[in-house]
């Protein structure tokens, strides 16, 4: 068997790396310094393996030093929060305050890598087209504003004034505003944020494509019509008091790993922790604290998980709604009594959702599941004997056609126990990205909510568009209908993170003029169309320095528990010609209005772009002045911790129509993806779930290494239940192509995967993206959300004839 294995390539070495895309075969991979290989893992999450791991990747950022003394101002008052996940920050928390993926994303942004004029000089963006994820961003930091050439195939300088310039007449120039697309990614602030959606309403659209649409758009939906809010309502202080907690469909030992310094502690107190995921993933088995001196001494660890269930992919609500039949049973024979008090005071559908479980056959239950009945009566006895119950959850729920109703099943289940409002108790959505709930906060919503542009209109004057305007994948909708001709890009890696990755970036050529807001190289620069824009920007590590005076800014974001605090780099800028994100997005609306606004006899000055960043401080009273929640939002954002935004749910206040918090009494789907491809009656399919590997944040890929699931040096790997494997005639360590459904007539493929055999449940698969994105089809959403069922992807498995 041929080894993929190749020795990382620095900026001046010619060489053609790997491809993803699926019309050719990946050439060989660089890796960190290991050989591809799979070896069980039998330590915890955590402990030397995460100290082993930050010591590599301080390293390998060139700036050791420089990355540990920035780690000791991650999520700390007076310091930067942490450019990872978005797991709240304690009230009284310790000087490290950070996790293994933490320090990775630090280390990341702080590199003594730079990607200067002449690394573009040295490569077309045909060679670069050839390199993965790993290489092109482990280039390092961009330094300056780069536009496409096209004669040359490589970006050359261009000066900031004349790429806004260049901007501001593309947009002016387009026949209807909804002719540009306008992306935000979950780094970027609260200010960036609120200035960029500012900004767009008045160019005159609501195109605010958005990473939330990707992930937790389910959760915000599902939430606000069973809850009147789209938010989760615990805070980080409730897991100290909930005695129960529920898991679903999320892998925190990679994710968010501060999160299980939380579950640790509640499971030494006694909670009972269950969990339910389709794989086992060692975080959510054991863990051991890097801070706990005993433990690392012995070697030692501890439980997180006192149940661990693995239901089949899309099986979730069926096993909430298995949970909650045998609590009715048990009701009739005296051994749990709903909430009643709480239901009859402060809900409405009780005896509909009822009926509705008690009249679903527990048949269709386990089939659905993939949990036997006597599974499902476990949990409910713990369930039934729980006072404080968080239910805690993340994509493994939200990335399916019936997410939002399996949302509310787990709302409903709260619900019956009366487990809102109260300490230790409530729905807790885990966000990815440290600030795409506060984006949505500050307005980055297509849906453009009512109250949010009556409040803009009142404040600046103008009338905003009320129309709804695209969502993700609604702009790849758009743009394959030749709908919309300029995209700008607030952070992330667009064309790596949709689905249907080859039709993402066929339509992606077709624009006329493509800007990326970043601070590192990615593959949706290399997608140019007409016209390309690279603007370099200000990491979160890093002191942004605005006015005259040059006065030191702070920015603020918002975390799953509705906290909001604030952010100041320590760092000198990577480059001299850096600008912030706030900046940036100023100088492009200035730039834009100066042509749009007259035309409609509007006057350009009714918001001084230039005043607003030259302070920070009034970007923030425009925020306060807009977005409730945000009194005194300065004097707030001073308070040791930051501030919470007031969740009228969590206080047993429902804005719902009815007043009440609302039981949803939606059945079972039908068939989710599993029973789909059973009922074909052809065994030559799986349901594939899209996930991370350990060295990654979202499309950021910071190595080849998945430490807790074995895998060394190497990404296109398939994990696949044993079983499985025998049935279909494939052997462990096999090399295989992923095929999906077609569109069209054009097959999916995603070529030279891997076998490696896992404990998955039967007849469900899993492998890393961005490589399986390609596998997404466009047209498979979440009912209610247009979020791609990345969690439910039918796949056959093809031997691959050119791997050996």
């Amino acid at each position: 068997m041929a080894s993929h294995h190749q020795t990382p390539l620095s900026d001046d070495r010619e060489a053609s790396s790997a491809s993803e895309t699926a019309e050719r075969l990946p050439e060989a991979d660089a890796t960190l310094t290991r050989v591809p290989s799979i070896e069980s893992y039998t330590g915890p999450a955590g402990g030397w393996g995460a100290m082993q791991s930050v010591g590599r990747h301080l390293k390998r950022s060139q700036a050791p030093l420089k990355g540990a003394r920035a780690l000791l101002s991650t999520n700390q008052p007076h310091g930067f929060d942490c450019p990872g996940c978005a797991w709240g920050d304690p009230l009284h928390g310790s000087s490290f305050e950070f996790c293994e993926n933490g320090v990775k994303a630090v280390a990341w942004e702080s590199t003594k890598k730079r990607v200067t004029r002449r690394f573009f000089e040295r490569h077309t963006l045909s060679e670069l087209r050839g390199w993965d994820d790993f290489r092109l961003e482990d280039q390092g930091r961009l330094t300056e504003p780069m536009r496409y050439d096209a004669a040359s195939d490589r970006y050359v300088p261009i000066d900031w004034e004349a790429a806004f310039a260049l901007i501001a007449e593309r947009l002016a120039a387009l026949p209807d505003p909804d002719r540009a697309l306008f992306y935000t990614s979950g780094r970027a602030s609260n200010e960036a944020a609120y200035l960029y959606q500012l900004f767009v309403r008045l160019y005159g659209t609501n195109n605010f494509p958005d990473c939330s649409n990707m992930c937790h758009e389910a959760s915000g939906v599902g939430m606000q019509a069973s809850l009147g809010v789209g938010k989760g309502t615990v805070q980080l202080e409730d897991f100290e008091h909930a005695d129960t907690i529920l898991v679903f469909g999320q892998n925190p030992g990679t994710n968010h790993p501060r999160m299980l310094g939380d579950l640790r502690r509640a499971a030494e107190r006694g909670a009972r922790i269950v969990s339910f995921n389709p794989l086992k993933e060692r975080g959510l088995e054991r863990f051991a604290d890097p801070q706990n001196k005993r433990e690392m001494l012995t070697h030692g660890s501890h439980r997180i998980s006192s149940h661990y269930y693995q239901p089949k992919m899309g099986g979730d609500m069926a096993a909430v709604r298995g949970i909650a039949k045998t609590l009715f049973a048990l009701e009739e024979q005296g051994h749990f009594k709903p909430d009643r008090a709480f239901i009859e005071s402060h809900t409405a559908g009780y005896e509909e959702w009822r009926a509705r479980v008690e009249d679903t056959p527990w048949a269709e239950i386990e089939d659905q599941a993939g949990l036997s009945r006597t599974q499902i009566e476990e949990v409910a006895d713990i369930v039934a004997r729980a006072e404080r119950m968080i239910i805690t959850w993340a994509m493994g729920i939200t990335q399916h056609e019936h997410s939002v109703d399996t949302v509310r099943e787990l709302v409903n289940l709260l619900l019956l126990g009366g487990h809102i409002g109260r300490p230790g108790a409530g729905p807790c959505p885990v966000r990815g990205h440290s600030n795409v709930q506060g984006d949505r906060t500050m307005g980055i919503d297509e849906t453009a909510p009512a109250g949010l542009i009556d409040a803009l209109e009142s404040r600046y004057g103008v009338v905003m568009p009320r129309t709804p305007g695209h969502n993700t994948v609604g702009a790849i909708r758009a743009l394959e209908l030749g709908e919309a001709d300029v995209f700008i890009g607030l952070g992330g890696n667009f064309t790596r993170a949709t689905p249907d990755s080859h039709r993402t970036e066929r339509v992606f050529r077709r624009l006329g003029l493509n800007v990326q807001i970043s601070t590192k190289l990615n593959r949706s620069h290399l997608i140019t169309g007409g016209d390309a824009l690279i603007l370099p920007c200000l990491g979160r590590t890093e002191i942004d320095r605005q006015g005259e005076a040059g006065a030191s800014q702070q920015v603020s974001v918002e975390d799953s528990m509705s906290m909001v605090h604030g952010s100041a780099g320590i760092h000198a800028p990577a480059s001299e010609w850096l600008r912030s994100e706030p900046a940036i997005i100023a100088g492009i609306a200035e730039a834009t209005l100066a042509r749009v606004l007259p035309r409609r006899g509007i006057d350009t000055g009714m918001v001084d772009w230039a005043a607003l960043v030259a302070d920070y401080d009034r970007i923030r009273d425009e925020i306060e002045a807009v977005i409730p929640g945000f009194e005194d939002f300065n004097a707030r954002l001073g308070q040791a911790g930051g501030f919470w935004l007031e969740n009228a749910a969590s206080q047993r206040r429902f804005n719902t129509s009815s007043g009440r918090a609302t039981f949803c009494a939606a059945p079972l789907p039908t068939a989710v993806m599993h029973q789909r491809l059973h009922a074909r009656r052809d065994d030559g399919w799986l349901t594939l779930q899209t996930l991370r590997s350990h060295d990654q944040y979202n499309t950021t890929v910071y190595g080849y290494d998945d430490r807790y699931r074995g895998v060394k040096g190497q990404r296109r790997v398939v994990f696949v239940n044993p079983a499985d494997l025998t049935r279909l005639g494939l052997e462990s360590g096999q090399w295989v192509d992923l095929v999906g459904l077609d569109h069209e007539g054009e097959p999916r493929r995603a070529p030279g995967f891997r076998i490696v055999d896992y404990a998955t449940p039967e007849g469900c698969a899993a492998a890393y993206y961005p490589e399986t994105n390609a596998l997404v089809p466009l047209e498979s959403v979440g009912v209610g959300t247009d979020t791609p069922t990345s969690k439910a992807v039918a796949v056959r498995l093809e031997p691959n004839q050119r791997i050996a």
